[in-house]
């Protein structure tokens, strides 16, 4: 909701993607968690608790949203990711969900730590009613006597981060298994799904796999998806881990699940200490070596004639495979017992389940670099996103508008929505950015139609060289070109405006077009308006090189049309 009780279902990527994985997988769990919030919610305040009933009311308003308009099932709802919760809060939204008739939506808390929303719980008989399942974040395997006590369902809600390398696969290969066999956490939740953004931002390629270039096509599905097919294939939700897990005599460790109809899974990891380090926390050292693990099948188990077989073993190429499957275990004249003998950095998966499959997808396009000559002049009559392609929105809100007064060569632009500063997860800047392009380029010309909406106060930019995005977004250097309609201009070598190259004063009012170019070229660059120069040959020594970027100077409505940019590296 951009403003207050503003409910628009069509907006982002998200809906798309969660009927995309529903058609895929019909049964697939559906999670929702505010990272940052609107900013009228807070009331002036950098707060989402200042109005419970308020901030409970979004929330619901979402998830009946999402079964409304796109019929989807939100099956847990979060509290503030990695932020305080309030209590209060987590008891009205709980009454809330229930005054709608979703009682069948649960409430994971609190995203963060183990503490304090585990003792929280153990001192107050209600919260610990309405809370379904306790998430923590990177809990690097462990969990906490208080959260144990709570006798609730225990998660790791975002673990992983780490570079999708063999090494990011070796991390999740150990805490799919030690998550649980070390804290007792029944679920792993992998931030992220899929790397789709600038690789230069931060936590680049920290995805299960890559697909960073949809000017191309090209995507890479990385080793980490692989590992996780070793769980994920031959396991469900509502599958029961058995008591018996836990280490190897000489490193790693096993789990076994079941169905409860007979069905077993067991997984074994060996994943070395320099092979499997996750982003955090810090992993203590340990020893994984050669060894011999034998098993023994009971009770009802003991009549499973067999055992299908997959296998991974990560590290030196030669050596290398993901997920293959092996020959099967014949287990009726072995006295149901059979030996394993391991290496370090493999994972074995044995199970009664005849579902496993290597899947194989066509083999993508080449990776090219971004366009080196791009250009988008917004005019798309019905677009199905909201979001104009490639570009990336770091603060703010930039989405296709259509201009009802203007039949002219503005009718279709993109627009800057935001006119207040949302409630912050990160250090968020207070001027608005999208980012774009190549982050190697060097020399290149920007140029771009700006409107500026907000009379007196109101100022938008062009830069280029942009070095930094994300949660670093509010020290980004680069090129920064501003006007503002006040009938001034700068040019900075920041977003922040700390570091001015040159100000001084223009013919720009609100209301108006206008059409700004940014030319940069080695250590030298110079502005034009309207096609005539403002400023030239300002000396721009760092950074060497980055994103183009258009931006305004506050949360305030500005339209941006004819975007073009033309770079050489």
């Amino acid at each position: 909701m951009h403003y207050a009780l503003d409910e628009n279902y069509f907006r982002g990527y998200e809906w798309w993607l969660m009927k995309e994985a529903k058609k895929r997988n019909p049964n697939i769990i559906l999670m929702g968690l505010p990272w940052s919030f609107p900013g009228w919610l807070g009331k002036g305040f950098n707060w989402p608790y200042v109005n419970l009933q308020l901030t409970a009311y979004y929330i619901m308003t979402w998830i009946v949203g999402a079964k409304h308009y796109h019929d989807l099932d939100i099956d847990y709802i979060g509290i503030w990711n990695e932020r305080s919760f309030d209590i209060n809060y987590i008891k009205v939204l709980r009454r809330m969900l229930n005054y709608q008739g979703l009682d069948r939506v649960k409430i994971i808390a609190s995203d963060n730590l183990w503490e304090p929303i585990s003792a929280s719980m153990l001192l107050d008989s209600e919260l610990l009613k309405v809370i379904d399942v306790i998430g923590a974040h990177y809990p690097g395997t462990y969990t906490v006597k208080d959260a144990k006590l709570t006798k609730k369902k225990l998660w790791s809600s975002e673990d992983f981060s780490t570079l999708n390398s063999d090494v990011g696969a070796g991390c999740l290969g150990r805490i799919l298994n030690q998550n649980y066999v070390n804290g007792y956490m029944t679920a792993t939740i992998a931030w992220n799904l899929v790397a789709s953004y600038y690789e230069q931002l931060p936590y680049g390629r920290c995805g299960l796999m890559t697909a960073q270039e949809p000017w191309s096509g090209h995507y890479e599905v990385e080793s980490p998806i692989w590992v996780s097919a070793h769980t994920t294939q031959f396991t469900q939700p509502g599958w029961y881990y058995l008591k018996t897990v836990g280490h190897l005599e000489k490193g790693g460790s096993y789990v076994a699940l079941t169905d409860g109809l007979g069905n077993l899974t067991i997984i074994v990891e060996t994943m070395s200490h320099k092979q499997s380090a996750c982003i955090r926390p810090f992993l203590p050292y340990f020893n994984v070596s050669h060894q011999f693990a034998t098993f023994v099948l009971k009770g009802s188990f003991s009549e499973i004639p067999e055992l299908q077989v997959w296998y991974t073993k990560l590290g030196k190429p030669s050596e290398r495979y993901l997920f293959k499957q092996l020959d099967s275990l014949w287990l009726l004249d072995s006295s149901s017992t059979f030996t394993l003998e391991l290496q370090e950095d493999e994972i074995f998966t044995l199970t009664t389940l005849t579902v496993g499959r290597k899947g194989s997808y066509p083999l993508p396009p080449k990776s090219e670099p971004f366009p080196q000559i791009y250009e988008d002049d917004f005019d798309v009559d019905y677009p199905f996103f909201s979001e104009a392609p490639n570009f990336a929105d770091q603060t703010g809100v930039f989405e296709y508008f259509m201009n009802i007064e203007d039949p002219g060569e503005h009718r279709f632009t993109l627009r800057q929505v935001l006119n207040q500063r949302p409630i912050t997860w990160a250090a968020d800047a207070y001027n608005t950015i999208s980012i774009i392009g190549d982050y190697k380029w060097s020399n290149l010309t920007v140029r771009c139609d700006v409107y500026i909406e907000t009379p007196e106060k109101g100022g938008v930019f062009i830069a280029g060289r942009v070095n930094k995005g994300g949660i670093l977004i509010r020290s980004a250097r680069g090129v920064f070109f501003w006007i503002f309609a006040n009938g001034t201009y700068r040019v900075t070598g920041d977003l922040a405006g700390w570091v001015i190259y040159a100000l001084g004063h223009v013919d720009v009012t609100a209301k108006k077009w206008y059409t700004l170019t940014l030319i940069i070229k080695g250590q030298l660059s110079s502005g034009m308006l309207n096609g005539k120069t403002v400023w030239k040959n300002i000396p721009v020594s760092f950074p060497k090189n980055g994103w183009a970027a258009i931006g305004t100077h506050s949360f305030e409505f500005a339209q941006f049309d004819n975007f073009h940019v033309e770079a050489t590296r």
